[in-house]
């Protein structure tokens, strides 16, 4: 396994960060596709035996049991200071008024939650989980910067959101000598690239830590294009619908491409399409989801294809401009 900085940070990430929305109990929240603790246990281990050090969560995965099962893992198989946790909070987890957002009451209860499921003392890197309109970012970046000082997180990040917005954040951030921001969890893939009009640009330019989530698009860069639903998360995952559906005539021409490098290499479709990420400048650590060991096995090889730019250039030339998706 290969280690990177973190950003601008003293921090060490494995290249690949194993990403746990698919782990959960199938009956909570609503992704009935994710993976219980007896299926998920075998995934665990066999990215720590690759040497992934790096685990993403989110308070509202499954309803908590994300964290719940991640920490149960974490707990007998590894020594918490040797691993790289991040959660996140935004995402409705009551029914209240303020059971959700980014207010100060919202954050300081959810940090606590969130250490509670998962069993620990701190979270390594603590995240928006989008941006929040109806909250003053000012009072969401003092609370996150006094749950650091209070022990509770080490590292702040930020996920999905324009451009103007995180600028806008680094700015008040340190305009307030608040904790900065050292990572972005953004939506970047072969089928959706609209994070290099300025997003990329920018984290490059601050030192920001870039961390693609879906970087196989929902298992759509996985194989060759299917008009009918292959998995139960294809015909259940109603987020994937919405982000992907209103582009399909462009990107099945991108799928072909891909399938045109990835036979010419001999490869899998998730070996090429993820070392297309994994070449790409900013680009720290892609989450990568698993719901087989296979997978995790075809991301570990990722690291170690080298594409050409004739590969390159390939991969890229079928694409055209998208609507945005991702941010709500």
């Amino acid at each position: 396994m290969k280690y990177v900085n973190f950003g601008n940070t003293g921090l060490q990430v494995s290249r690949l960060c194993l990403g746990c929305m698919s782990f959960g109990d199938p009956q909570s929240g609503t992704h009935e596709w994710t993976l219980d603790e007896e299926r998920a246990r075998p995934i665990f281990q066999a990215a720590l035996e690759a040497g992934i050090n790096f685990f993403d969560t989110a308070n509202s995965y499954s309803a908590g049991t994300s964290e719940q099962i991640l920490g149960k893992m974490i707990r007998e198989y590894a020594q918490r200071d040797e691993v790289v946790i991040a959660t996140k909070v935004y995402w409705p987890m009551r029914r209240d008024p303020n059971g959700r957002g980014l207010s100060r009451k919202a954050i300081m209860a959810e940090v606590d939650a969130s250490l509670r499921r998962l069993g620990m003392d701190y979270i390594d890197l603590y995240q928006m989980h989008r941006w929040d309109n109806t909250t003053p970012i000012e009072e969401t970046l003092e609370a996150l910067h006094d749950v650091v000082k209070a022990g509770k997180v080490r590292y702040l990040g930020a996920s999905s959101m324009f451009a103007w917005q995180f600028s806008k954040a680094l700015y008040v951030a340190r305009l307030n000598g608040w904790t900065r921001f050292v990572s972005m969890q953004n939506h970047l893939n072969l089928l959706y690239r609209e994070e290099e009009r300025e997003m990329l640009g920018l984290c490059n330019d601050q030192g920001i830590a870039v961390m693609p989530w879906s970087p196989l698009a929902r298992g759509k860069l996985t194989r060759p294009w299917q008009s009918t639903p292959a998995t139960v998360r294809d015909r259940t995952d109603a987020f994937s619908r919405k982000i992907y559906s209103a582009s399909e005539e462009q990107d099945r021409k991108v799928v072909d491409a891909l399938g045109a490098v990835a036979a010419a290499r001999g490869l899998p479709h998730a070996r090429v399409a993820l070392a297309w990420l994994l070449h790409k400048r900013g680009v720290t650590t892609p989450i990568i989801g698993a719901s087989k060991l296979q997978h995790l096995q075809d991301a570990v090889a990722a690291l170690d294809v080298q594409l050409s730019q004739d590969e390159i250039a390939a991969l890229q030339a079928p694409y055209v401009p998208h609507e945005i998706a991702g941010f709500g």
